[in-house]
């Protein structure tokens, strides 16, 4: 697929998931929960995580921010749900890389599956906290788990 159509089909990804954030709600019970804020963009949102010993049975979030931020935080909930612990820390390192612009190898984005729709965010370095601020959050709220 060429280059242009690649980028329009994930930017889609991130209208779609903006316009349409999945798993946007709050958990009651959850097992931990973080909030995230960026002051230079005015993202807010708390992630909620229900962890069933090592795996990650539910997680959701709710918030405001910019397009990137709410269609990262939906694609992240979707992308982590059954993971254990250590797929989820994983995850959270490929797709940090993939941000901050440490990894473009084709072969490695194609492992991301819809998260590669991020891919584009390390061209815009001012993005680059919008589109990983809901990643910080849940990893925090997991870090603060027992």
């Amino acid at each position: 697929m060429a280059d242009a159509a690649l980028d329009a089909l994930y930017q889609e990804v991130i209208l779609d998931h903006n316009r349409r954030p999945r798993n946007f709600h709050a958990i009651e019970g959850a097992t931990c929960t973080a909030e995230g804020k960026n002051p230079n963009c005015g993202d807010q949102l708390t992630v909620w995580l229900l962890l069933e010993g090592d795996k990650v049975a539910d997680i959701s979030f709710q918030g405001v921010g910019c397009a990137i931020s709410k269609a990262s935080a939906s694609l992240m909930t979707q992308a982590v749900k059954g993971k254990t612990r250590a797929e989820v820390s994983e995850l959270f390192e490929k797709v940090r890389r993939v941000l901050t612009g440490e990894e473009t190898a084709p072969a490695k984005l194609k492992e991301l599956g819809q998260l590669r729709a991020l891919s584009g965010v390390s061209k815009f370095p001012m993005r680059v906290k919008c589109a990983s601020l809901a990643w910080h959050a849940m990893k925090s709220a997991m870090d603060g788990a027992a």
